[in-house]
């Protein structure tokens, strides 16, 4: 599991991943994830280059999410593929965080209102 960041215009910052994102992959990229998510108010994760994902991985995003709110900001995921999109709306992870398909409404979800 690889990550990049990239910092927005408006305070947004899109983090995109590369791999899998199971128990291993978490791993991988776990601390640097999380000090991302602790730092930032507006945060897109692009998953449109993720293939899997597993309990790990979703964990790792619904902490994140819930350390963006606790801010006072918004997290949001960006084009996930059909198979990783299948496997967070069965878990309900779009109830908790949406789930876009393009970047201008990802960012338009995590922009303060």
């Amino acid at each position: 599991m690889e990550m990049a960041i990239e910092d927005l215009a408006g305070g947004v910052t899109l983090t995109t991943l590369h791999g899998r994102l199971d128990v291993e992959g978490a791993g991988k990229i776990d601390l640097k994830f999380n000090a991302t998510a602790g730092a930032r108010k507006a945060l897109i994760v692009d998953l449109s280059d993720v293939s899997f994902i597993a309990s790990m991985g979703m964990r790792l995003l619904l902490i994140a999410g819930r350390t963006v709110a606790a801010k006072g900001g918004k997290m949001a995921l960006l084009a996930p593929t059909s198979d990783v999109d299948a496997v967070l709306r069965t878990a309900r992870i779009d109830g908790v965080m949406p789930i876009c398909t393009e970047r201008a409404a990802a960012i338009a979800a995590v922009s303060p209102t």
